[in-house]
């Protein structure tokens, strides 16, 4: 009896050893899959990040595509061919104009810049000048260390890598174009289930619709916040309306700190130029004040309850999308995070995930079920089965 007591106790020890080497081997998988895959990330960064924006904008596209085919004018109605080549050439339009835009303005920026950098260099030493004129003077040395000349040619190589990257985006986009006809297909044959298949469908309708709307919603508030910007400079006759107003515009589709940032810089702008201390004071709270109304007022009542994203969580994605691909990757990191919410929402064991993910602890709810056990029919499988029936 003794002996078989034994023995029991030997087999219960040894599948607890077991168990455990199993989940340990199952941790160093993990962390070394996540390694990898990280590494990809940064390694294909150039290619990801042109890969990404050219799916929302099919994604943001797509839909109006969708809603102009199911227009009838009298006997007429668009071919969705037709819609889809005059959305891809608006899109290229668009991106080109912005990009030359953006060039045109860096190269503005990056052409004055160096003649007010002693003005700018005193300018910061002047805001310790209340800590003595010894910290003023430590300060002016300090900032007179920096290599400016440096970051201008940075600057400049960045700006330089704009058109290559548009020109991606709009490749990307043209071949999403070409293959949307085939998605629900190749969807359906992927699950080899028709409702998996719907299931699948209806997440990835849910993905779009938000992020849609938040990025709809964001280019709105941002453009009036960099018009508002580029009137307010206008109106001091300040250098830079235009690059100011631009760079408000994109700082703001980075939560919570984009805004703060900008505001700064036009501060510092307005600073550098204007003799007195009170008209940057001035432009300072102005352009605060249109901050906090367009950000902090319209932008959450327009947006509704869209993201329902918690904000530590945001702020936790912004840091790491921002180390993995800067500052494009701030842009991206809310789509991305609205994504992995919905996603581990309809996946059990990663709900966790979602709820901490989620402002209130309530991410997308689970499609209902009717009492057969089949999922019933939710607004965004009725809005992919329109779209996939009218392709």
């Amino acid at each position: 009896m003794s002996d078989k007591n034994n023995l029991t106790a030997t087999s219960g020890i040894a599948r607890l050893s077991f168990n455990e080497k199993f989940r340990l081997q199952t941790w160093l998988m993990g962390i070394i899959a996540f390694a990898v895959v990280l590494f990809l990330l940064v390694q294909a960064k150039f290619i990801l990040i042109a890969l990404a924006i050219a799916i929302i904008l099919f994604s943001l596209t797509s839909d109006a595509i969708n809603s102009i085919s199911r227009l009838r004018i009298g006997q007429f109605r668009i071919a969705n061919w037709l819609a889809s080549i005059v959305a891809v050439f608006l899109i290229a339009s668009g991106l080109l104009t912005l990009a030359g835009l953006v060039i045109s303005q860096i190269n503005t920026v990056l052409t004055t810049t160096l003649a007010y950098t002693d003005d700018a260099q005193r300018a910061i030493a002047q805001m310790f000048s209340w800590m003595g004129e010894d910290v003023e003077e430590s300060v002016l040395q300090t900032v007179r260390s920096i290599q400016i000349s440096g970051y201008l040619r940075s600057a400049a190589g960045q700006a330089g890598t704009i058109l290559s990257q548009v020109v991606l985006i709009i490749l990307f986009v043209g071949f999403l174009f070409l293959e949307r006809v085939w998605f629900g297909t190749k969807l359906e044959n992927l699950m080899g289930d028709k409702a998996q298949a719907q299931r699948v469908s209806a997440i990835i309708g849910s993905i779009i619709r938000r992020v849609n709307r938040y990025l709809l919603v964001k280019t709105l508030v941002s453009s009036v916040t960099g018009g508002a910007i580029f009137l307010l400079l206008s109106v001091f006759n300040l250098q830079f309306a235009v690059a100011m107003g631009l760079l408000t515009f994109v700082l703001n589709f980075i939560p919570s700190v984009g805004s703060i940032i900008a505001t700064l810089v036009v501060t510092l702008v307005a600073y550098i130029q204007v003799p007195e201390p009170q008209t940057a004071v001035l432009i300072f709270v102005l352009a605060g004040m249109i901050q906090f109304i367009l950000g902090n007022v319209i932008d959450p009542m327009l947006m509704g309850k869209t993201l329902r994203l918690s904000a530590f969580g945001i702020i936790i994605s912004l840091a790491f999308w921002g180390a993995v691909w800067g500052i494009p990757g701030m842009f991206l990191a809310v789509p991305f995070m609205v994504a992995v919410m919905i996603v581990c929402s309809h996946i059990p064991a990663a709900r966790p995930v979602a709820i901490l993910l989620s402002r209130e602890g309530l991410p997308e709810e689970e499609f209902p079920m009717t009492p057969d056990g089949k999922g019933k029919e939710t607004e965004a499988e009725r809005i992919y089965s329109h779209a996939i029936s009218a392709e």
